[in-house]
């Protein structure tokens, strides 16, 4: 797919890699929606980026964002599965002083779920319906993470990844008779704010089980997601980039 010109939806866009995708797209000549919760954040984002609120779990929401992206900017050619949010707990763990046990709370576990893989679903789905109907050809981008293989303190963030990779899968094969692609990108460690507020020794051990010994850049996962895009034969599968990232 050509990237100029298209309607590209970008979520979880007011920060971090999002923010720096909905720009990217728009230096190449897309026309990009970008949405996300954090209304300030989508502020600094500049014209003729355009602009809504949006939650990812409210599916009249979803709906809502898609049919107002295309009356702004006119019928859908991609979308980019950005928003997501992190809750980290471990399962079940013993505190060494008191002894008691903590728990990862259900209210936590239930939020990821229901942002990185229900509000996943629920906007490729609007995605999805809006270009069948519009009889566009298009392609879906979402963003898995390489703790989809599994993570120390991340049950909630693994589970959706990993389930949004799989769906990555299914997605593709449902679609491909109406010209949508569906592929996925799973970074490593990116250098983001949701990066820089893990506590310090945390960040140090991550980084350090990094082959190339740093963070990645948002702009390095960009070139993954307009991979994506502009291959015309990518479906059904998911990228790692992680620069050898191992757990």
């Amino acid at each position: 797919m050509r990237i100029e010109g298209a309607h590209i939806l970008v979520t979880g866009a007011a920060r971090g890699m999002g923010a720096h995708f909905a720009r990217r797209l728009d230096e190449l000549g897309a026309r990009v929606s970008a949405g996300d919760l954090d209304e300030d954040g989508l502020a600094d984002l500049a014209d003729p980026i355009a602009r809504r609120r949006l939650d990812v779990a409210d599916p009249g929401d979803a709906e809502a964002f898609v049919a107002w992206a295309r009356e702004v900017h006119g019928p859908i050619d991609g979308l980019v599965n950005n928003a997501g949010i992190l809750r980290d707990g471990l399962l079940v763990a013993k505190d060494r002083k008191t002894g008691a046990l903590r728990k990862l709370s259900i209210d936590d576990f239930e939020a990821v779920i229901r942002v990185n893989l229900t509000g996943a679903t629920f906007m490729a789905q609007a995605a999805a319906a809006a270009m069948i109907e519009d009889g566009r050809r298009g392609v879906i981008v979402n963003m898995s993470s390489i703790s989809r293989h599994g993570n120390r303190g991340q049950t909630n963030y693994v589970a959706a990844k990993a389930a949004l990779a799989a769906n990555t899968v299914t997605w593709a094969r449902e679609l491909a008779p109406y010209g949508i692609r569906v592929g996925a990108i799973a970074p490593g460690l990116i250098d983001t704010p949701m990066a820089r507020s893990m506590p310090p020794r945390h960040l140090a051990r991550a980084i350090a089980a990094i082959s190339l010994g740093r963070m990645g850049t948002p702009e390095e996962i960009f070139q993954a997601v307009r991979f994506v895009f502009e291959c015309d034969y990518f479906t059904g599968e998911t990228l790692d980039v992680h620069g050898g990232l191992r757990f």
